[in-house]
């Protein structure tokens, strides 16, 4: 898959995505990176721990978040794209579901748009992406959990998303899917999607797990977002086994390491 400038080798090594929340109030992070200097002092803390891609966030979408206008996302997320861009060879990605955003960031150099919403929220995402021939991310999201028969639901859910990406001509080979834990769905059922991610392999796209600090972990171990690391890094070790590719996690250094020692193990 290319990405950017950089090919990545999916029959190599897992990737690791870090995230670089420029947010006053993300879940996890928020206020942490919000400060310019503060944002690109993460930006190299994270390439040098091993990050393959750095996803910047510019609107919080943890449960309950409050909207921002275009303006206010752009504002926070241009000038950080453009100096990391400046200052580090990396692969940028930009999470956001509007297509006004994505496109002042591509403009700034964002390589890769994330979708929480796979395409589904904004009706122009598709064509912007195609236009710019940027890869994408393709998340499982929907508005009510009235899901009839859930884990085919997912599948068929994420089959409209990239059926808007192929025929708003976005080219197969820029394309990535996200089973979207802890968007939609309930502990049990992240729990099911998290044990069945094999699913994903329908389109032969790959797959970039997002679990990171995320509820799943702290209801299941009865933990705070601050002590959620080792239950973080078991879902990562769970996702390469079941053949995601991409990961996109807060600590990069502890998840780089333990996906590499998976690794080492399955390909011995």
């Amino acid at each position: 898959m290319i990405i950017g400038n950089k090919e990545f080798k999916l029959n190599e090594k897992p990737y690791v995505m870090g995230i670089l929340n420029v947010t006053p109030d993300s879940f996890s992070d928020g206020g942490t990176h919000n400060k310019f200097d503060d944002a690109l002092y993460a930006t190299e803390q994270m390439i040098n721990d091993g990050a393959d891609i750095i996803d910047v966030g510019g609107e919080s979408t943890r449960p309950g978040y409050t909207l921002i206008s275009d303006e206010e996302e752009i504002g926070r997320v241009v000038p950080v794209i453009e100096a990391i861009r400046e200052r580090f060879d990396t692969v940028i990605s930009l999470d956001t579901y509007k297509a006004g955003v994505a496109e002042a960031g591509i403009r700034a150099g964002a390589d890769l748009i994330n979708d929480i919403w796979g395409f589904k929220w904004d009706g122009r995402m598709a064509d912007i992406v195609a236009a710019h021939d940027v890869a994408c991310c393709l998340m499982h999201n929907r508005r009510v959990m009235d899901y009839t028969d859930y884990l085919n639901d997912v599948v068929k859910d994420l089959d409209e998303s990239v059926q808007m990406a192929l025929n708003a001509g976005v080219k197969k080979e820029k394309i990535m899917v996200d089973p979207g834990i802890g968007f939609a769905k309930n502990l049990e059922q992240n729990l099911a999607l998290m044990n069945r991610l094999e699913l994903l392999h329908k389109w032969d796209f790959p797959i970039l797990l997002g679990t990171s600090r995320k509820s799943m972990i702290g209801l299941t171990l009865d933990l705070p977002v601050t002590e959620r690391e080792e239950g973080t890094i078991a879902t990562s070790v769970m996702g390469i086994m079941k053949g995601c590719q991409f990961f996109r996690v807060h600590n990069v250094k502890g998840n780089v390491r333990a996906l590499q020692m998976a690794w080492a193990i399955m390909h011995s």
